[in-house]
């Protein structure tokens, strides 16, 4: 009988960061960024990271499927203001059942990290509805991963 093969161990390390600086409509009147616009800066970057490997949305819904969120998290460290220069990273961290992406975000200037977080989506066959248990194959050939 064949070893299974774990794939996170032999999976391309998909990352990207990209730079972002608060607008004014982002904060509130203490100048410190509202709570929820930091899913709007994980888009950002979940949208470059994905284009890394050529799946994004377009991509995906072309493909057959949708991804929607199902579960997220922000932890807060520090506060991010009005002007404030920041880097946002995305990373893939799994894959074969559903994608989750890490977020971390961190002061431009000092390098410092003031928030993390992931995001959780599922691979939805959008004729069906169905949500898959197991990512569709096409993300493993997106990703270069052979199965």
């Amino acid at each position: 009988m064949a070893e299974k093969k774990d794939l996170r161990l032999s999976a391309p390390r998909f990352t990207t960061r990209v730079e972002i600086t608060i607008p004014f409509h982002d904060v509130d009147p203490m100048g410190v960024v509202w709570h929820g616009n930091y899913f709007r800066y994980f888009e950002v970057a979940r949208e470059a990271l994905l284009k890394q490997f050529a799946y994004g949305y377009r991509e995906m819904e072309a493909s057959g499927y949708v991804w929607p969120i199902v579960d997220t998290r922000v932890k807060y460290s520090g506060p991010v203001t009005f002007e404030q220069q920041i880097i946002v990273q995305a990373e893939v961290t799994e894959f074969e059942n559903r994608l989750r992406i890490d977020y971390q975000i961190f002061d431009l200037q000092t390098g410092k990290r003031t928030t993390s977080g992931y995001t959780l989506q599922v691979a939805v066959h959008i004729e069906s509805k169905e949500m898959c248990f197991v990512s569709p194959p096409v993300l493993f050939d997106k990703m270069g991963i052979s199965q």
